[in-house]
């Protein structure tokens, strides 16, 4: 199982450090079913701090909730379970879930090997272009062979129209939103200062007191914006804060002018003088 285990802790570890370091895998303890996380036992979420790993939030990010019950029931050899929760996490764009699933099929670790559906899922794995499932991405496909190769492309493209990051979205979008309104439901416009307002927390004068997860009872606070910023709850900057914690390279826009044939000099825009003009 220690192949096995490689992806797990991969997905499972609270900081996502690029495989170009070439760290050693440093060994860490599954956290016991949802419903009884507490300190000393719990693998953390990159970017998310242990106390706002509610009850409350997990049902809000299904995509988080979904792989992080996988991820126990993997480590349980359910693998049938696992597969399924990994599918569930996978529907809301979640990048570790998909890894997880490729690692399954490419191994046929709880289901029938098939390495072609397993670089299909990895190939989604990397869509937001995590270093560590790039290369997994890549490595894959060089040990494809070349029948394996058309048999992944034909597998991946009814893969990503319904687990690709512009159907996921659309998906994770409706729930983040319909959550976050119920937590900030007050007809006063008080935000997260209602006791019970999101199951899971409670407010004080310090800020909200998780009641679930692995702080509990701590006397740990969070501050009421943190748990409610845009980042938690708005898709794109979600997956945003999600793509720095895992160490993804920013995205730049590149603007591509128009063609010019070869020989012909490209007319001069009209501007101010740079440097470079004679």
């Amino acid at each position: 199982m220690k192949t096995d285990m490689r992806m797990l802790l991969l997905v499972a570890a609270a900081s996502a450090c690029p495989v170009f370091a070439q760290q050693a895998p440093v060994a860490l303890e599954l956290q016991p079913p949802l419903e009884r996380p507490v300190t000393g036992n719990y693998v953390g979420e990159p970017g998310i701090p242990p106390q706002m790993m509610t009850a409350g939030f997990l049902s809000g990010h299904p995509d988080v909730r979904w792989r992080r019950e996988a991820l126990h029931s993997y480590s349980r050899k359910e693998y049938d379970i696992a597969l399924d929760q990994f599918l569930r996490a996978a529907r809301y764009g979640d990048k570790p879930a998909q890894a997880m699933l490729a690692e399954m099929y490419w191994k046929g670790v709880g289901v029938a090997q098939d390495r072609p559906r397993g670089y299909a899922w990895m190939d989604l794995a990397a869509e937001r272009r995590f270093p560590n499932f790039v290369i997994l991405r890549e490595r894959y496909w060089s040990e494809l062979h070349e029948r394996e190769r058309k048999q992944a492309i034909r597998v991946g493209r009814p893969l990503m129209d319904e687990y690709g990051d512009d159907s996921a979205r659309l998906r994770l979008a409706k729930v983040l939103r319909r959550n976050q309104h119920e937590s900030t439901g007050s007809r006063l416009g008080f935000v997260g200062h209602i006791e019970g307002s999101r199951p899971g927390l409670f407010a004080r004068g310090q800020g909200i007191a998780p009641s679930t997860g692995p702080l509990a009872g701590s006397g740990i606070y969070l501050p009421a914006d943190d748990y409610y910023a845009s980042e938690n709850w708005e898709v794109d900057q979600y997956w945003q804060r999600q793509a720095a914690a895992w160490g993804a390279p920013s995205r730049a826009t590149v603007h591509v002018g128009d063609v010019v044939p070869v020989g012909t000099a490209a007319k001069k825009p009209e501007g101010p003088p740079t440097d470079r003009d004679p």
